[in-house]
């Protein structure tokens, strides 16, 4: 745990203009167009090729961009279905591989630079928050520790890195100890080495961006400018204390004003990192986002705001809805331009040739190509990252080891309704009850199930045995397990709240404990797909009239994910840590020779 508190000052590493070492990539798919380059665009550096060594500089300079998305702090290789990735095979039929963890992405990258002395490490966002307990009970210092051995260049800001706030926010930019918990080791934390990006986070009271709005990247004549942002909507996914003070802008219009003041400095190649994204037409990782026919393609929020940020932008680096997708969507010019997202954990990362023209400093956006990779663990784990994980470790263990409950099986928090999903909501229902014996049912809202319950050891616990580190890789926020009073006729309302408003294009289907059950109908639209007669707890129908004491995490109890209803509720009553309330449920509900079986997801009837 943290040593006494230290008064170093913060000090801050700038990185030198050092030659970053990548590499030509495999040929990849997702050609931007057919078009051909001008007849001199085959002469690169040296008159041999794209990206050569020599001592000349030719018109055309591929610039190698790798770039992935929503790490939030998994440097040890995640778990379950969370460290697979689905692959097309050309037959149609598909399958998983496991992905992810730190020592084998550190060693794909430096495996995809190497002979490339133009390459470029971007991010999309949400690096750190909703961490395993690894880089979360250090208030992700490690992970931020690991990004610098990784030679991250530029990252946009993403929802997570306000879970804490934005003070907590700039010391992991700036550096020094954290100012409660003091410095965990006999070394002051120096901060991250690479910017991050808020172009469209303001200081409510001075206007100004909390961070940078955008970065700059230079080597031998050729530039290319960063844009990052995070959604519009961070304010509704994350906890009012953590975006206290701050105001959030329109992406778009953030992003067409700082490349007008980019295209003012001369900077004519400029890429938007975008913590924000989109919903492709297969899971697959490979899937051609640009096949035609019926029900292919892409939508979500990342379409139409593609579609507006101005052509001056030359491709888009995107995440938030942790999908794999390489994409072109059409500029305001209709001209085809790429959008790029690498699923989620370090599972991928994508790899795009942008074909810099000296002549006019700018793309030639008919050359763009991309394509995402698996980060397989079948290569040998970067030792610099094995050193950095077993350091923490070290520190970590006499927390993340300790056994708090036993299941039967793999309990997942995949589809409509989770086994995960009832497991923790039943859990929190009966926390509410030891607390208030009135508490009726419990919601939770899935965005807050960061992670399965694997049967299989991740350590030297053994099968089956649920570790404390496991407990909080699942539920890794922080959040309380609050009481409060609804009418029936609010809590119908919840649950119509899932399907409407600002969840109608993608609903947030409530996780519910034990005793509630109602009728989903996917061929309705809006709030009309939660079928009002439907609802029932234990058995009978909901009186609009009568009071439900209710128990949820706090983030939901103050009108988290669209839910306004929620945070309505009267007669508050404030519990325990939710890890708390799950690690309780597990304790007293399992044991080696008794453990717990997954529960059968059959609360939600689901009409498709």
């Amino acid at each position: 745990m943290p040593a006494t508190a230290q008064s170093h000052q913060p000090r801050r590493r700038r990185r030198t203009s050092r030659l970053l070492v990548a590499a030509a990539t495999v040929v990849t798919a997702g050609a931007l167009a057919a078009a051909a380059l001008p007849a001199s665009a085959s002469t690169g550096g040296d008159g041999r090729g794209h990206g050569g060594h020599g001592k000349g500089h030719g018109r055309y300079q591929d610039v190698q961009l790798l770039s992935f998305n929503d790490l939030h702090g998994n440097l040890e290789p995640p778990a379950g279905s969370s460290g697979r990735v689905t692959e097309a095979q050309p037959d149609g039929t598909t399958k998983t591989i496991d992905a992810g963890g730190i020592e084998y992405l550190a060693t794909h990258l430096r495996e995809a630079r190497k002979g490339n002395r133009y390459s470029i490490t971007a991010a999309g966002g949400d690096m750190v928050g909703a961490s395993p307990l690894l880089s979360g009970l250090f208030h992700d210092e490690p992970t931020i520790e690991a990004l610098n051995k990784l030679d991250l260049d530029v990252t946009s800001v993403g929802n997570h890195e306000f879970d804490e706030g934005a003070r907590e926010l700039t010391r992991l930019q700036n550096g020094g100890c954290h100012p409660t918990e003091g410095c965990y080791t006999d070394k002051n934390f120096e901060g991250a080495d690479f910017p991050y990006l808020a172009a469209n986070v303001l200081d409510e009271k001075t206007g100004k961006p909390l961070l940078k709005p955008y970065w700059v990247w230079k080597q031998r004549g050729v530039k290319v400018g960063f844009i990052g942002v995070t959604l519009e909507g961070t304010p509704n996914i994350v906890s009012a204390a953590g975006v206290k003070g701050l105001k959030f802008k329109d992406e778009v219009e953030t992003i067409n004003k700082y490349a007008r003041e980019l295209q003012r400095q001369g900077v004519k190649s400029i890429v938007a990192l975008i913590h924000e994204g989109g919903f492709p037409a297969s899971s697959s990782y490979n899937y051609d986002c640009d096949s035609p026919g019926a029900g292919d393609g892409i939508s979500g929020p990342i379409v139409d705001i593609a579609k507006h940020i101005t052509p001056q932008v030359d491709a888009l680096v995107t995440g938030h809805t942790h999908n794999a997708y390489v994409c072109t969507i059409p500029d305001p010019a209709g001209n085809p331009r790429m959008v790029t997202s690498a699923s989620s954990f370090g599972r991928l990362y994508t790899d795009t040739t942008l074909t810099y023209d000296r002549a006019t400093g700018d793309i030639a956006r008919t050359s763009v190509k991309s394509a995402n990779h698996v980060v397989t663990r079948d290569v040998p784990k970067a030792p610099d990252m094995t050193r950095l994980i077993d350091r923490w470790s070290t520190l970590a263990a006499p927390i993340g080891n300790r056994p708090i409950g036993y299941v039967s099986a793999d309990i997942d928090r995949n589809g409509t309704e989770s086994p995960l999903g009832d497991l923790i909501a039943d859990a929190q229902f009966a926390y509410g009850k030891a607390q208030d014996p009135e508490t009726d049912l419990a919601l939770m809202n899935p965005g807050g199930i960061r992670a399965p319950l694997t049967y299989t050891a991740s350590g030297t616990e053994g099968d089956g045995v649920v570790t404390y580190a496991e407990g909080f890789t699942v539920q890794p926020f922080a959040n309380t397990v609050n009481l409060r009073d609804y009418t029936g006729a609010q809590l119908v309302q919840v649950l119509k709240e899932q399907v409407s408003g600002p969840n109608e294009a993608s609903p947030k289907i409530l996780q519910i404990s034990s005793g509630l059950t109602y009728t989903l109908d996917l061929t309705k639209s809006g709030a009309d797909r939660v079928v009002t007669d439907s609802i029932r707890l234990n058995g009978a129908p909901i009186d609009p009239a009568a009071t439900y004491r209710v128990a949820s995490n706090s983030f939901l109890a103050g009108g988290g994910d669209g839910f306004t209803t929620l945070g309505e509720g009267t007669n508050e009553r404030v519990g325990a840590d939710d890890l708390a309330a799950f690690e309780q449920y597990l304790t007293a509900n399992s044991s080696a020779t008794d453990p717990i079986t997954p529960p059968a997801a059959d609360r939600i009837t689901v009409v498709q």
